[in-house]
Order: C-alpha cells, then structure tokens, then sequence
C-alpha cells in the first residue's frame, strides 16, 4: 500500500519514514491495549471522523467477530443472537473527539472554548494511546492545546499538517507533513495518506 501511495503522490517521499513510523506506532498501541483519539476543526474535523471510522469498522479486509463474543451472543439471545454475531465487525477501537456535541456546546458555553478537545482527551485518553492532530496550518490553538495534554498524560501525538507544521509538528512525536500550505491542498494529501495507514494497520490484525 505505501508503495501505491508513493506512485501516485511522488512528493510524498520526504515524509514517508513518518507514515511509516506512524503505521509501527498504532499497531503497538493496539497491541498493547491502546486506542486512537482524533481531532481537527472544519474539513480537518471531517478528516477526524472519517479515519475513526475506517478503524471502527471493516475498510479493506473482513473483521469477523470474535468466535467468544459470537457464543455469549448467541447464548444471551438464541433467537437473534447469531444474527447479530454475523453482522458486527471487530473494531479497532478509536474515538473523534469532534462528535460530542452536547458536551462540547456545555463546555463552550461554560469554559474557555479552546479547550473543548483538551477536556475530552482528558476523559477518554491514557498513557499509552495516540492523539492524532488534523490542522492545516498547524497552529489550531485548540488542536495544539489538547496535544500539550497528550504529552503530559504519555500519550503519543502523530500530527497531520501542511509543509509548515507550525506549532503543532514542533510538539508532535510524529509529524506527518503534506507538501503543501494552502488549506485544500494539504487536506488532498490527508485523505491518501490515513487511507494507507489504516490498510496497514488492518491487514496487520485482520
């Protein structure tokens, strides 16, 4: 898969060791009990909840359900426990923060709106997960904010920015730089780039 992504975004070379090293680094947070945290504002909040669910759910390959989890089911529901076996899909478990609305309006209504992120990554996140950061810029207060959090809780910051990096890169502990600085560009090369990861990190469990 990175292969394929580097024929076809040959500009992409100069961050591939990050790619990769991003790849290394969500498959031992998954083995290791670990999850996925996302965040990012506009198109970048999109990008957020689009590659939480290519990790939620099957992308590429088959998740069959655990044989454990499919008996309890069938167990707990003789009736329609096996339909519900052979529809789910073993996830991998990763949350976007942009989703909770009724939290996020409270704390924004109550607390200091750059924060919003920062206070959910403090509820979900623990040592040992990943906060991937979308900022175009990479100057999000918001986004830099929560991966100050991240940092003090040991919890690994993979950033995903323009050529700059701003702010954000500098505090990543992985830093997935697009070749570019105009906003639309930048979120173009976004799209591909978690595209290959989370085939990588899929075939790798499935």
């Amino acid at each position: 898969m990175l292969d394929t992504l580097l024929n076809r975004y040959p500009d992409l070379k100069e961050t591939m060791p990050e790619i990769k090293k991003a790849i290394a680094t969500i498959i031992e947070t998954y083995k290791n009990g670990g999850k996925v945290l996302l965040a990012g504002n506009g198109g970048s909040a999109a990008d957020s909840e689009h590659m939480a669910s290519e990790l939620l759910k099957s992308f590429v390959k088959k998740r069959p359900l655990d044989e454990n989890i499919k008996n309890k089911l069938i167990e707990a529901d003789s009736e329609n426990g096996e339909y519900i076996a052979n529809n789910l899909e073993t996830p991998l478990q990763a949350i976007a923060l942009t989703s909770h609305f009724a939290l996020a309006t409270a704390y924004l209504n109550d607390r200091d709106p750059y924060l919003v992120f920062a206070q959910q990554l403090l509820a979900f996140g623990k040592k040992g997960d990943v906060f991937i950061a979308f900022s175009t810029s990479g100057n999000s207060k918001n986004v830099f904010y929560t991966s100050v959090l991240a940092k003090a809780l040991g919890i690994t910051v993979i950033s995903f920015t323009g050529a700059d990096g701003g702010k954000l890169a500098k505090n990543a502990d992985i830093k997935i730089k697009s070749p570019a600085n105009e906003t639309y560009r930048v979120q173009e090369y976004h799209l591909p780039i978690y595209h290959a990861i989370c085939i990588e990190v899929e075939k790798y469990f499935f």
